[in-house]
């Protein structure tokens, strides 16, 4: 949903022509065809269902509140889904009439004009979205007394469009619910709790008839308690989110002006043994049924099953419900840092084909815990997967999240076509048990042994790739070994179309280094055999050249002649049936 003014596109268009430009073919759009008239756009006005003013002062200048008029264009087309006709907006303010005084004159506000209780609004444009049309700035009017209310009704009127009508109310004086910040100890250990005494104040004029308790708290927190008047929802696992839980609860009672209330019984706050970096959010807000459904936002809620929550006056100070009188104090957060680590494990696999065939690859990692690690308040990604393309491949198919980069990892343009290296990031939050799977498809450009690319889940600096989080940096590498000499080959080896392999963590085969290349009738130079993993930072590197591991692990050998090419891609399709019948047998 984008807010924002009509005005404010019109004022960013480039220079006067551009303006003009605009302002034509939006005209143009607004004289509807004979078709369009017959289904002539019904736009919707809106706002705050009622506003809290603060009474009158003894001296000084009343403090002013901001009533925001909102117009909603339903249309989805966000290019032809404009209304390029002038429109106007009136505002009936006889209901306000010694109870607020209103005020149109500010910033982004379009030509208005006010007679007597009666203020009428020009402006041109309305494009698709919802739009803050007018912001009313209102005091409570001179003489008005704690507890005066009155509406205010806003219609619109255009050639070719319909306004569906809105009406918000004005009230001096009101409940001001404060929630107190706790002096919560943020550096934790998995498993140690501390008390929550939510505790809040109505520092308004009037009493709060129940307030609506809000509590939500990030993956690795915990609260045991589940009371019977409060109810509970959590992300759900597919959602990129951070895992939270989230709690509504309606506590009833008269909650005085002056007066400053706390739990009858404090909530006990937990670091969970998935702890890492969590949040804590708390908030009070008057109880209604309205307040309720905006907070549960289409959610699935689930009532709990324990005693009830109450609270209890701390002291006591000097019933219609109303609005707050300041919303921007009702809530407090904390953030935490537990001590703990997660284990990133990456995978490769196995696959085969002959020269010329496509083979499906499942590459990425595992989290296994036991923290969950989220960037809440960055919302930066948590982790890369940096992936090298086995010597004699190139990629044909990759996932939309990863990009190409040159064989040193750095920037590269070309995104089209194939690159010898690839990162992926994760999103801004990776759960324990979770992880990133990533499919690839290759095709085979030269039969060769034992090519493989280095699959490895580092930080998303390339620079610095270690994860400052995992303790066991070894297997944040593993391998994708395209035509092993016989291991593991029968893993997921796919011609063309065919199926990828099972995704399982592959280490780098032991095989005979590539021959040099020789003129014919003659035998290359052999080398000595190697294997072995990588720490975390090998696909990652320091940024520098070297090609960042490309086939830098698990020696290959090419095929010299086309013969010898073709033999070899039969042969290892054979054995690779041959394993797999075997298998199947087994």
């Amino acid at each position: 949903m984008t807010r924002c003014s009509p005005r404010t596109v019109l004022h960013r268009a480039a220079g006067s022509l551009a303006a003009a430009g605009l302002l034509a073919a939006a005209s143009l759009a607004g004289a509807a065809s004979p078709a369009q008239a017959a289904d002539a756009p019904v736009f919707t006005l809106g706002g705050p269902a009622e506003t809290a003013l603060h009474p009158y002062p003894e001296s000084g200048k009343p403090k002013s509140s901001t009533v925001g008029i909102s117009l909603n264009n339903p249309s989805e087309d966000e290019e032809n889904g404009g209304f390029g006709g002038s429109f106007t907006l009136t505002f009936d303010l006889s209901g306000v009439a010694g109870v607020a005084d209103v005020e149109f004159e500010g910033e982004g506000n379009p030509d208005c004009e006010v007679t007597g209780t009666k203020a009428v609004c020009e402006d041109w444009g309305i494009w698709p979205g919802l739009y803050d049309a007018v912001n009313l700035f209102v005091t409570a009017a001179d003489g008005s007394e704690n507890g005066d209310t009155g509406t205010i009704t806003v219609t619109g009127e255009a050639d070719g469009a319909t306004f569906t009508p809105f009406t918000t109310r004005l009230t001096v004086g009101g409940p001001d619910l404060v929630m107190e910040r706790l002096p919560f100890r943020t550096e934790l250990t998995p498993g140690e709790k501390q008390q929550a005494p939510i505790t809040f104040a109505n520092r308004g004029t009037r009493d709060a008839d129940g307030v609506l308790l809000t509590l939500r708290y990030s993956r690795g927190l915990d609260i045991p308690q589940r009371y019977s008047n409060c109810e509970y929802t959590v992300d759900a696992p597919d959602q990129p989110d951070f895992g939270s839980t989230t709690a509504l609860c309606s506590v009833e009672g008269s909650f005085e002006a002056g007066a400053t209330y706390t739990l009858a019984t404090p909530l006990t706050l937990e670091a969970t043994e998935r702890a890492y970096y969590d949040t804590f959010l708390y908030r009070i807000q008057e109880d209604s049924a309205a307040q309720r459904a905006a907070q549960r936002a289409g959610a699935a809620f689930e009532r709990g099953t324990g005693g009830v929550l109450k609270a209890v006056p701390v002291k006591k100070g000097p019933t219609a419900r109303s609005a707050d009188l300041d919303p921007y104090d009702n809530q407090q957060e904390a953030d935490f840092r537990t001590k703990n680590t997660a284990d990133f494990v990456a995978y490769g696999d196995d696959v085969a084909g002959a020269e010329g065939s496509t083979v499906k690859a499942d590459i990425g990692f595992r989290n296994e815990g036991p923290a969950w690690i989220g960037h809440i308040r960055s919302g930066e990604d948590v982790a890369t997967v940096d992936f090298t393309v086995p010597q004699g491949a190139s990629v044909t198919s990759k996932p939309e999240r990863c990009r190409a980069v040159q064989a040193d990892g750095t920037y590269r343009e070309d995104q089209k076509s194939p690159a010898p290296r690839y990162v992926c990031n994760t999103s801004m939050s990776v759960r324990d048990g979770a992880g990133l799977d990533l499919p690839f498809e290759l095709r085979v450009d030269k039969a060769m042994v034992g090519a493989s690319g280095e699959v490895t889940v580092r930080d998303t600096w390339l620079q610095k790739p270690k994860l400052p989080f995992d303790p066991k940096p070894a297997n944040n590498t593993a391998y994708l070994i395209l035509n092993g000499e016989g291991d593991g080959s029968d893993s997921g080896g796919a011609t063309e179309g065919g199926d990828g392999g099972s995704g399982e963590p592959s280490t780098p085969p032991t095989s005979t280094p590539a021959p040099e290349e020789s003129a014919p009738g003659t035998s290359g130079t052999s080398g000595t055999t190697t294997s072995g993993g990588s720490s975390a930072g090998t696909a990652g590197g320091s940024g520098g050249g070297g090609g960042g591991g490309l086939a830098s692990t698990g020696s290959v050998a090419l095929i010299a002649s086309g013969t010898a090419a073709a033999a070899l891609a039969a042969g290892l399709l054979l054995f690779t049936a041959a394993r797999r019948r075997a298998a199947r047998q087994s």
